[in-house]
């Protein structure tokens, strides 16, 4: 019934009923009253608080209003009474106030007042005169952190990119964002008193000194934002109430530095034979008093340049081996009575607190950096890697929770679908279903939970076209949708498929903002000879064969005896789902076939580990122009495809970063068949039974030890 009520409210171009509106986040009390209110471009907005004016000129961007010297058609007030972000919105037939505790409390009233109005809106503003029903909504958040990090250092999104990212998070009541400045892959923030870290460090490839990692390996890519080009992000996030929070992730993830500064790494000789060269050494010496003198120029500017009271200095994945092999890093540790590495890496983060200290500003830091001792009791501590890891945190720390098998938007949505798969596989209802309680916390627990933070790390990001924020936007959304409903409701959230039903409604603001998110995939059966599909969101439903690339609008049951041959996806506006298919379209063979290689395999992740099927392979190095994998089958293979890699399916890396395929159906004789993508290639509809597959690689190197190596994915004819 109530999905049933959002379609008729879906199909109403112009007017709002007085049906009570879809508001995401739910606010804690929505009271639908008599009347209507009309809106138009020529509607006025005022303020008689200074301090509002921000939201004023807004509004009047975003939704096409008036600004009014005098009181206007819409107000917004200061109420002290209120708290900080909570807000009263008030819609009658002769105008709307908007009350909030503070700005944050104003602004929040704003985004939900341009809910109410047509999905249009958000696509260049009001176009005419609309009614929407009178109502009363009074709401504040249960978590006053709800935030998002943004990965800009794996993949450069430039400043008006990152602008248009911020627009989605406010529309959503999300206010922190967290921009992931530097990390082995490139420095992404102008440094003036060392104006080589992001001069040389924001770019890779081509001339540049820093490897070229997870895409564009043949040119010189990147770009960095100047402080001016920041200040300009700040301000812009400030006025939409959301605050930029810098992470210059120390003392690991710092290769990129490392690359231009070497002082600053431990003192013994990697061994790099297997990398040609290249050293992949990534933590700072922990021992180098130096060092301290380097981050205190680099923390003082990031400290001035960012008006957020905390400042992020990492923490995270050190690699602690080369501590173990430091002289300098071991001798420390003698003098200091310390007896592991944790305690060294709390020593690290400890110095760089008391140097932001001297800034005013705290720390914050991912939840490793407490495992060696106690912090500053200021600090602030992001728990990634579990669950239990943000309990722990929460004894002692003010903490916010993003255990990545929940909150790490890079993952897999599906087993087929683009992304990462090393924490979890989930789509937005797993977010939706996160609750501190279920998850044990105690309520002393729960009382230094600040709130939730979702993520996109962005090494795949870089080879899936990242001029288009298309990638970004289906990794990301609706699972953003969700965060923000659960940081906003707390536990008091409505049943899931209730809220789905809201979800589908919200659709059509995210089709008005241009969002290319990710739809629910259809649903596929087979019946008595008729193959079907349907979803329940609006979306169209389109069809293609295994012997076909065209898409084809799907409009009733398919009758065919070969339902494995069909595969189905839907559409609207820029959203898509998966590929769906019935279970047998998906099957895959696993026929015998042997590596060779002009590479010896690694001893733990052998050549026999792939060809079982079951694990990845591994080279001793890294690759060289003309070094090749052969996989060569027992018997020749038919199949509608085939797909062989180096590197892991989900990322490219470890991989041949140039090469080509070569195929061969007698076992003796090669024939070219096409140029590796990311490290891989997919043989479609082989018109022979496939004997052995050859893989050359044309380039040397790959900022790496070793090659992975992957078996193959053979799908077979239908």
């Amino acid at each position: 019934m109530k999905r049933a009520l959002i379609l008729l409210l879906m199909a109403m171009a112009h007017v709002v009923s007085a049906h009570e509106p879809i508001v995401i986040p739910t606010p804690n009390s929505l009271v639908v009253t008599e009347g209507v209110c009309r809106i138009s471009p020529l509607t006025t907005i005022s303020t008689n608080d200074n301090s509002l004016q921000p939201i004023v000129g807004y509004a009047v961007q975003e939704i096409g209003l008036i600004e009014s010297r005098n009181i206007g058609d819409i107000e917004l007030i200061v109420d002290n009474s209120l708290e900080s972000e909570e807000y009263r919105l008030s819609v009658t037939p002769l105008g709307i106030i908007v009350r909030g505790g503070d700005y944050g409390g104003v602004f929040n009233g704003v985004v939900t007042l341009m809910q109410l109005l047509p999905p249009s809106v958000y696509d260049g503003g009001l176009r005419g005169s609309v009614e929407i029903a009178c109502c009363e909504i009074s709401d504040k958040p249960h978590y006053a952190h709800r935030g998002f990090m943004l990965d800009v250092c794996r993949t450069w999104m430039d400043k008006v990119a990152v602008m248009a990212f911020i627009d989605l998070l406010a529309y959503h009541k999300i206010n922190s964002l967290r921009l992931h400045l530097t990390d082995d892959e490139a420095w992404r923030i102008e440094i003036k008193s060392h104006p080589e870290l992001a001069e040389v460090g924001g770019y890779r490839g081509g001339d540049s000194p820093i490897w070229p990692r997870y895409g564009k390996w043949n040119e010189r890519w990147g770009g960095y934002y100047t402080q001016e080009e920041m200040r300009e992000i700040i301000s812009y996030a400030a006025v939409r109430n959301i605050e930029v929070v810098p992470e210059i992730d120390l003392p690991g993830h710092s290769l990129c530095m490392a690359t231009m500064h070497p002082e600053i790494l431990c003192a013994y000789t990697p061994k790099c034979a297997s990398s040609f060269g290249y050293d992949t050494r990534s933590a700072f010496c922990a021992a180098r008093e130096e060092n301290y003198e380097l981050l205190a120029d680099i923390l003082g500017e990031i400290c001035e340049l960012f008006p957020s009271p905390y400042i992020h200095i990492g923490g995270d994945e050190v690699d602690m081996s080369q501590w173990k092999r430091c002289p300098k890093c071991q001798a420390l540790m003698r003098d200091n009575g310390m007896t592991n590495t944790s305690e060294l890496q709390q020593y690290f983060m400890s110095r760089l607190s008391d140097i932001i200290a001297t800034h005013g500003k705290s720390p914050a830091v991912w939840n490793e950096a407490i495992e060696g001792g106690r912090l500053a009791s200021n600090t602030l501590v992001y728990g990634w890697e579990s669950v239990a890891k943000c309990r722990k945190s929460a004894l002692n720390y003010k903490t916010v929770v993003m255990p990545g098998q929940y909150f790490y938007f890079d993952m897999k949505q599906s087993a087929r679908e683009p992304g990462h798969d090393w924490a979890a596989i989930f789509d937005w209802t797993k977010v939706y279903d996160f609750s501190l309680a279920a998850q044990g916390f105690t309520a002393s627990e729960q009382v230094n939970v600040v709130g939730f933070e979702g993520s996109c790390f962005s090494e795949a990001y870089a080879s899936r076209n990242p001029e288009s924020p298309a990638y970004l936007h289906y990794q990301t959304f609706p699972r953003v949708v969700a965060l923000a409903e659960i940081a906003w409701v707390g536990d008091k959230k409505q049943d899931r498929g209730d809220f789905y039903d809201c979800m589908i409604a919200h659709y059509n603001r995210l089709d008005a903002m241009g969002v290319s998110y990710r739809l629910m995939p259809p649903v596929v059966s087979y019946s008595n000879g008729v193959l079907s599909a349907s979803t329940d969101d609006g979306s169209r439903v389109y069809y293609r064969t295994v012997n076909s690339d065209v898409e084809v609008l799907y409009t009733d049951g398919i009758k065919t005896s070969k339902p494995a041959e069909y595969s189905f996806v839907s559409r609207r506006g820029s959203a898509h789902s998966p590929e769906a298919a019935v279970a047998a379209h998906f099957k895959t063979i696993t026929p015998a076939f042997n590596i060779t290689s002009s590479m010896t395999d690694s001893e733990k992740f052998s050549f026999d580990k792939a060809e079982a099927y079951g694990r990845i392979a591994r080279t001793t190095r890294a690759g060289d122009v003309g070094d090749w994998v052969m996989f060569s089958f027992d018997a020749p293979v038919e199949c509608r495809s085939m797909k062989v890699a180096t590197g892991n399916f989900q990322l490219p890396r470890y991989i041949f970063e140039n090469g080509y395929v070569e195929v061969s159906y007698d076992g003796v004789n090669f024939e070219r068949v096409g140029d590796l993508e990311c490290g891989m290639y997919t043989i479609e509809r082989p018109q022979r039974a496939i004997k052995a597959v050859r893989i050359v690689c044309t380039s040397r190197g790959n900022g790496a030890e070793w090659v992975s190596i992957q078996p193959p994915t053979i799908l077979p004819k239908l």
